[in-house]
């Protein structure tokens, strides 16, 4: 667990979405877009290829802060833009650092790229800190 004291980076998370992934998303989320599950319909629109679905991005970013604050309990808040598309079989890499610790809570900036693909920034996490 993180001390959460301003400047202090947590922890970070490193995942790679496997090929499947977003099959297994779309399932688990209800989310059929033909950009997440169709290679050939996703390359007709203009895109590289599949993509992955937004919130997965986004819940990697709250895993890297439960992960820091100690458990899903720890989390009390969280906000992301969606900047970039992440794509499967590319690792996905979870920056933070605490901007400020006060009455018992501290604020975390966090970014989620691959390469330099930032798919997530100007993400802003609250955990509850002892």
């Amino acid at each position: 667990m993180a001390d959460f004291t301003a400047g202090e980076r947590i922890p970070e998370l490193r995942v790679t979405p496997d090929k499947y992934l977003t099959y297994r998303y779309a399932g688990a989320s209800g989310d059929y877009n033909p950009i997440h599950i169709d290679e050939e319909f996703a390359k007709a629109v203009g895109l590289p290829g599949r993509i992955l679905h937004g919130l997965y991005s986004m819940a990697q970013v709250a895993r890297a802060q439960t992960e820091a604050a100690g458990g899903p309990q720890g989390l009390k808040r969280l906000a992301v833009q969606f900047r970039g598309m992440g794509f499967p079989e590319q690792e996905i890499v979870v920056r933070g650092t605490v901007r400020e610790r006060r009455d018992g809570r501290a604020v975390i900036d966090t970014v989620a790229q691959q390469g330099d693909n930032q798919i997530i920034r100007n993400a802003e996490a609250e955990v509850e800190v002892q």
